[in-house]
């Protein structure tokens, strides 16, 4: 289901268009929530669930601050990249759908700002305003994931966090 919705979107989709879809029965979505809306926030949040325990590994593989700040934002965009231009939309335009974005949205710029202090802490970075950096991050993503800064530079999610992470870290950069 994921995949379909990813792909598409959900706004227009019945719950009989997704059993005929993923070729199951009503029933059997039905058992896995009681309505459309709430068989969707789900799906949802088992998303942003994969996306964050995946951009987390890779953090983990980072050797220094710079690299955990590069590889968070680079990991962020790739985990991002098969939510459709639709998907982003019917999730903006859904509030619980749009609340657990949100909710993600402060938890990335918080997980940011931690990278930035232990970089600080560790010298890898200039001593900078980590919750400044965060908000720039946070802000940055915001719009990336909008789709707002593709229309603007034309660069894809992808390149525009590569860009992001390259133009924080380089900032930050205690050999800068």
């Amino acid at each position: 289901m994921l995949e379909l919705l990813l792909a598409e979107g959900f706004a227009h989709l019945s719950v009989s268009d997704l059993a005929t879809r993923l070729r199951c029965s009503k029933s059997t979505l039905y058992t896995l929530a009681d309505s459309k809306e709430q068989l969707v926030t789900r799906t949802v949040a088992h998303f942003f669930r994969t996306a964050t325990d995946h951009v987390e590994q890779r953090v983990g593989q980072a050797g220094s601050a710079r690299e955990a700040v590069t590889t968070y934002l680079i990991a962020v965009g790739e985990a991002l990249s098969p939510a459709s231009a639709q998907f982003m939309s019917d999730l903006h335009a859904f509030a619980p759908t749009r609340e657990l974005y949100e909710r993600n949205t402060e938890a990335a710029a918080a997980r940011v700002r931690e990278l930035i202090d232990a970089g600080v802490a560790a010298g890898d970075f200039r001593d900078v305003d980590a919750a400044f950096a965060a908000d720039l991050a946070a802000t940055m993503m915001a719009r990336i994931q909008r789709r707002e800064v593709a229309a603007a530079t034309g660069l894809d999610d992808a390149r525009a966090y590569r860009q992001l992470a390259s133009i924080l870290t380089t900032g930050i950069d205690a050999r800068a």
